[in-house]
């Protein structure tokens, strides 16, 4: 099984790029799905073919599908949504729809991924190819389930037990009127973020996951994927390709277009230098808009020239224990932070990690549990944190 994320700024091809490589992998014998998670769906039209929330066969070995955010929420979410309905009558916000109401902010969007998980797990496809939303929601999303593991282990288990004290309490003072979540209710929190944990354990295992970044040689769209590589290295997310779409061709570089090309040559020697050594794949302008299953097959073909899509097109370690002059260190790969960026801090056996304005837990290996932060260093796109001995208490 192969996963591949697609992701770059809004604009630069990311949907035609997911589905061109979807048919290139189809044609080699591959069972491959193409989904949608973006909220604002273009999939259908890059295939000119409509699509609905469930899979649909578009070619032959090639299935695509334009995920329906709302229903997965219906389906995973009824429990809860059910109390917080209750929960808005007793408050008397008639006035409220209450639909808009039943659903946290960004929680649509993750319902959506967890499809992945389901269709990772049913062995029916050989390859998923994800159309993720533009780069900043992206990196908000494949965030989250750590940042919710993480409050379920440390915040739940209090939260759910106060409920359970207060719970009496809160129906004789409001004459039964307000009852607290449930046993069921808090049970279906529980298993929607361990099923969300289930999915980043199968979205950071770099042998079956890997991130393609899709951007355009300028200066904007350059910026913003160089700030996608640092992010998704600092939440350990594998990229093992790069691929500049749109790139106006030599013979090109005349009359009216003559400035253009000067401008994509001088930045697509900025992505090689930047970049390196992941695969650059690089896609011309083409002569004609890009949809329908023929152009897309023409930049499939183009795109893997020399690369099978499904393998693995590059190999790294993003995070790496070692031993230096007898003293443990943990490097952390960072290409573009800024030193100022970087922030440090240690509490028990969990060390967070600041980049901007992301942040990152990252939960210690056993030998370096006890052991108090004693320095660090960042240089070329490295953070080098040394650990001292472990302290007397532990």
């Amino acid at each position: 099984m192969r996963i591949l994320i697609y992701t770059g700024k809004g604009g630069v091809g990311k949907t035609s790029t997911a589905a061109a490589t979807g048919l290139k992998l189809a044609s080699q014998g591959c069972r491959t799905l193409v989904m949608s998670t973006d909220a604002a769906h273009s999939l259908s039209d890059s295939f000119g073919i409509p699509l609905g929330s469930e899979p649909v066969l578009v070619a032959e070995g090639l299935w695509a599908q334009e995920i329906d955010s709302l229903r997965e929420t219906e389906k995973r979410w009824g429990s809860v949504q059910s109390w917080l309905q209750g929960m808005l009558q007793w408050a008397k916000l008639s006035d409220i729809t209450t639909e808009e109401m039943l659903v946290f902010p960004g929680m649509e969007e993750l319902f959506s991924l967890l499809r992945i998980k389901e269709h990772a797990e049913s062995g029916r496809y050989d390859c998923l190819i994800v159309d993720c939303a533009p780069t900043g929601e992206t990196i908000r999303l494949l965030s989250y389930p750590q940042l919710l593991g993480w409050w379920v282990d440390k915040i739940f288990p209090y939260e759910r037990r106060l409920v359970k004290l207060v719970r009496p309490v809160a129906k004789a003072v409001t004459r039964g009127n307000l009852e607290l979540p449930s046993d069921q209710v808090m049970d279906s929190i529980e298993a929607f973020v361990r099923e969300l944990e289930e999915l980043q354990e199968l979205l950071l295992n770099p042998e079956t996951t890997t991130v393609r970044i899709v951007m355009n040689p300028e200066k904007m769209v350059v910026a913003e994927a160089r700030r996608t590589f640092t992010y998704l290295n600092l939440f350990g997310f594998r990229t093992d390709a790069v691929i500049v779409n749109r790139v106006l061709p030599e013979e090109a570089g005349t009359g009216y277009w003559a400035a253009w090309r000067e401008v994509h040559g001088k930045y697509e020697e900025e992505i090689r230098s930047c970049f390196a050594p992941l695969p650059i794949l690089r896609i011309p302008l083409m002569p004609s808009e890009v949809h329908g299953l023929e152009m897309l097959r023409r930049v499939g073909e183009t795109a893997f020239a020399e690369h099978d899509p499904g393998e693995v097109l590059y190999h790294g370690n993003i995070q790496e224990l070692r031993s230096e002059n007898g003293e443990r260190l943990l490097d952390i790969t960072l290409p573009f932070a800024a030193k100022e960026d970087l922030q440090l801090s240690q509490k028990g056996d969990e060390l967070t990690v600041q980049a901007g304005p992301y942040k990152r837990k990252v939960l210690l290996p056993r030998m370096l549990l006890g052991c108090p932060i004693a320095g660090a260093r960042f240089a070329d796109g490295k953070l080098s944190i040394r650990f001292g001995e472990r302290t007397a208490a532990q």
